[in-house]
């Protein structure tokens, strides 16, 4: 499996997206962990950071945990609600994700996300579905 979550963590990293936001991701069974350094381009008007930040991370890390158990298929985000519990406006993110139930074709993952201090400031539950789209076309995991 150590070489199914490698391929993730490199896809994760390749996609287009994050050459922007430059995280830092480790998968493991169930499990993610993604890291972030805050940068003011991420910042709302009122200077913190933008809650779609908030959602990508918390997202991205339901989605590596499910995914990590499914090894043939790219999962799909069918729903995934968020609750934004405080402002953070510097330092680094750190949110961790984690399977929560697999259903086979169905899977429900939840996100925490943390600043720097390790105060919570965001949380986020989503279910995931298996989509047609194998893994082994995608070709940043299989490369």
């Amino acid at each position: 499996m150590n070489d199914h979550y490698q391929k993730l963590e490199k896809m994760y990293v390749a996609a287009p997206i994050n050459k922007w936001y430059q995280p830092t991701m480790k998968v493991t069974q169930g499990k993610s962990e993604i890291s972030v350094n805050i940068k003011e381009d991420y910042y709302h008007a009122a200077n913190a950071v933008h809650g779609s930040v908030y959602f990508k991370m918390l997202d991205d890390a339901a989605f590596f945990a499910a995914n990590s158990v499914v090894t043939d298929v790219f999962v799909l985000t069918a729903s995934f609600e968020t609750k934004f519990l405080r402002p953070v406006q510097k330092g680094e993110l750190v949110v961790k994700g984690e399977l929560l139930k697999n259903l086979g074709n169905k899977l429900e993952a939840r996100a925490k996300l943390y600043d720097q201090e390790g105060n919570l400031i965001a949380a986020g539950t989503g279910w995931f579905v298996k989509s047609k789209i194998n893994l082994e076309d995608i070709s940043s995991f299989k490369n």
